[in-house]
């Protein structure tokens, strides 16, 4: 059995996936759609290359000196976020019932989808690049 150090670190890994998606939501008229999600709205929705960075924050092992498993880490968010969106439209899955696929909200559904299943540590953020100039980052909350 390996003991964890008084020690606290972060620790980021990086993650990719391609999806597509519609900005819209069934609260708003088409017109005021249109108004606030301009191009995205569009009917025939459009694509990213998304990339996710999971941190994770724990006490360094004293045997492994890192923070978490990095080989479970991977998997769990490969089966958990990777294969769930790559190459989906983001529109038909049954998480984002009742929620727009903004990227505030993405974020915030990867957290979900993550935060009781890291192998040691907590879950201390998640990133995530949508374009050049869109970040979004969710670290839980209320």
């Amino acid at each position: 059995m390996t003991q964890a150090s008084k020690e606290l670190a972060t620790m980021t890994r990086r993650y990719k996936f391609a999806a597509s998606h519609r900005l819209h939501s069934e609260r708003l008229s088409p017109e005021e759609n249109q108004q606030v999600f301009g191009k995205c709205n569009n009917l025939n929705g459009h694509g990213h290359n998304y990339i996710v960075y999971v941190t994770v924050r724990g006490a360094i092992d004293v045997e492994s000196g890192r923070v978490t498993d990095l080989g479970t880490l991977d998997r769990i968010v490969t089966e958990s976020v990777v294969d769930r969106f790559d190459h989906r439209d983001l529109n038909l899955d049954p998480g984002f019932s009742g929620r727009v696929t903004t990227g505030e909200n993405l974020v915030k559904f990867i957290w979900e989808l993550l935060v009781d299943k890291i192998p040691g540590g907590s879950l201390q953020t998640i990133g995530l690049v949508e374009t050049r100039d869109n970040y979004f980052e969710y670290a839980g909350g209320p």
